[in-house]
Parts: C-alpha cells; sequence; structure tokens
C-alpha cells in the first residue's frame, strides 16, 4: 500500500477515484474484501458499477467500500474524503468549514456535515484506565459577555461567572504508556463534587498520583488517590504538584474555537473535544501514521444529517 508522506502527494494520489478505493480496501479488508452484512469473503468485484458481489444469499448482496462506514450514502467520492481527513486530522491550527469547501470545491454546508463524520471517526471507542502522575481539571467554553450582541448577552447570560457556557472536565496522565502525556476531556452537566468524582473514579486506577487545583470538588479524592493540591490563589506550581499540563491543552482547544471554528453550539461541543483530543494524543505520529489511523477508525460509525442537527437546523462553522 503506497501512502502519501506529505498534503501534495496526497492530493497527487487521491485525485482518481479508482486509486482511493484501492487505499481503502487495503487499510480496511487487508485479508481480502468482505461482504459487510455476512462476512463472506466470497465476493466478487463488478467492473462497470464499481461494486462488490456476494454470492451468498441475503439482502444488500452488492456493496461498496463505503458500506457501514462513515461515507455510507454520500454523494462525495472518495477524491474528496479523502483529502479532507487529512486536512481535519494534520492540519496543527485546525481547519473549518469554509476552508474545506474552498478547497474541495464543495458547499460550505457540504464541508460542515463531512468534517463532523471525520471527527465521529475520531472518537476513542475504549479507553484505557489513566495511572502513575494524573491532572485534573475542568474549564468553561463559551463566548465574552462583552462581545456579545445586547439580545444574545441578556438570553445566554443570567448571571457572573460560568453562568451560560459549557463545562468541560479533562484528565492528563503525564509520560504515559507510549512516553508521552494523554488526555481525556468529557463535556458534563456541571462541577459539582459528584459529577467530577465519579469521572475520576471510573477514569483513573487506584492509588496514583492525582493532582489537581484547591477546587471544593476533589475533596475527598485522598481516600482513593495520593492527592495533590495546587492553591492558584497562592502558587501555580509547587514540586510536581500542578495542572500546567491541562491548562495548557485547555490553552489549545480554546485557541481553536476562538481563532477558526468561531461559533460551536453547545451540542456540538463533544464533536470538538473528540479532535482536539486525538490530535493532542496523536502528536507523536508524523502525518501519514495519523491519517492511516483515522481510516482505520472510519467502519461502523455512521452519523446521518438529522441526527446531527437534532431535527433543528442551525449552522455552526
Amino acid at each position: 500500500m503506497n501512502t502519501p508522506e506529505t498534503l501534495l502527494q496526497a492530493i497527487r494520489q487521491f485525485s482518481d477515484e479508482a486509486k482511493c478505493r484501492e487505499f481503502v480496501v487495503a487499510i480496511r479488508w487487508p485479508q481480502g474484501v468482505e461482504c459487510p452484512t455476512c462476512g463472506s469473503c466470497d465476493v466478487h468485484f463488478l467492473e462497470k458499477r464499481a461494486l462488490w458481489k456476494c454470492r451468498r444469499k441475503h439482502t444488500k448482496q452488492q456493496f461498496s467500500v463505503k458500506a457501514n462506514t462513515i461515507f455510507e450514502e454520500s454523494r462525495l467520492g472518495l477524491e474528496k474524503w479523502l483529502p479532507a481527513m487529512w486536512m481535519v486530522v494534520n492540519c496543527k491550527n485546525v481547519v473549518s468549514s469554509y476552508e474545506i469547501a474552498r478547497a474541495l470545491g464543495i458547499t460550505q454546508k457540504s464541508a460542515w456535515f463531512m468534517a463532523h463524520r471525520i471527527r465521529l471517526a475520531m472518537q476513542t471507542g475504549t479507553f484505557k484506565r489513566m495511572g502513575g502522575d494524573v491532572e485534573v481539571d475542568e474549564t468553561f467554553i463559551g463566548g465574552r459577555a462583552r462581545l456579545m450582541h445586547h439580545a444574545k448577552r441578556m438570553e445566554k447570560i443570567k448571571a457572573r461567572g460560568p453562568m451560560g457556557k459549557a463545562a468541560v472536565m479533562g484528565l492528563l496522565e503525564r509520560h504515559g504508556p507510549a512516553g508521552h502525556s494523554r488526555v481525556h476531556a468529557k463535556v458534563v452537566q456541571d462541577v459539582g463534587l459528584r459529577t467530577l468524582q465519579s469521572e475520576v473514579l471510573d477514569k483513573v486506577r487506584t492509588g496514583s498520583n492525582l493532582y489537581s487545583d484547591a477546587h471544593g470538588g476533589y475533596e475527598g479524592l485522598a481516600y482513593h488517590y495520593h492527592h495533590g493540591v495546587i492553591d492558584h490563589a497562592e502558587k501555580y506550581v509547587d514540586g510536581q504538584i500542578h495542572t500546567n499540563s491541562l491548562e495548557n491543552f485547555w490553552s489549545l482547544l480554546k485557541r481553536t474555537i476562538k481563532g477558526t471554528y468561531v461559533s460551536v453550539e453547545p451540542f456540538h461541543l463533544f464533536r470538538y473535544l473528540d479532535e482536539q483530543v486525538t490530535r493532542f494524543n496523536h502528536r507523536m505520529m508524523d502525518d501519514a501514521e495519523r491519517f492511516v489511523a483515522l481510516v482505520k477508525e472510519i467502519v461502523g460509525k455512521r452519523l446521518t444529517y438529522k441526527e446531527l442537527i437534532g431535527g433543528e437546523l442551525r449552522g455552526t462553522t
């Protein structure tokens, strides 16, 4: 399998639909094409239709490489999907749907839907519990009140502080199994003790070194962990006790939202978290490795437009 190393090579290689199909087939079915309905390898290729047909009798005998993937029922060809995936997973400063639309010659609406389907492939299906030295912190994401239109500010801002913003909590394992830090982030309903501690207990192995700030939601975790607390009213670092690595991740996340996406609706925020978490956790890979890792995750993930918008037309970048 010929894997492109740069964006230029990706554009050249994926300009042909047949080469795109061969590339995806080699990753999806390394042992040979299988029927996605029954799993049989007894299939033959229909050259004129660019489809495979299973010789067993059942519904959906004919299928394409898009079947049961994020590409399913998309009218866009793989020559547009694969470059878009390369851009999303490898652009360090992230890429907006407007930029994807200009680059591929499609509408912004199609590019926006495409980008969210790619983010679905970037979701982590299974998550190994963290151990060793782990940082925990929470943040709030939302527009600044002073920059909002008066009507929007009156609608969203009902009180001072984080009111009207989305709460996100994160865990960062320093120097994990791969030799570099990895992070897990999740949108939460609130930052109360029960919510925060249930996430920590679920994701972090008992007996690990846990570092947090002086937020009251972390009180009592010393019964399960070696809990180090740093009070930011006094200082930010006390030896190994700090949350600076996780604060760095929050900074990266907020810069991408503010600088590129500009406007993210709360009910889509978890998808943007998945994208940033994947990019952070795979930062030690080169572009080709990240791209191949993403293509391997396309199977069994489906997102319809109706599911995406929740039955209501709302826009975001």
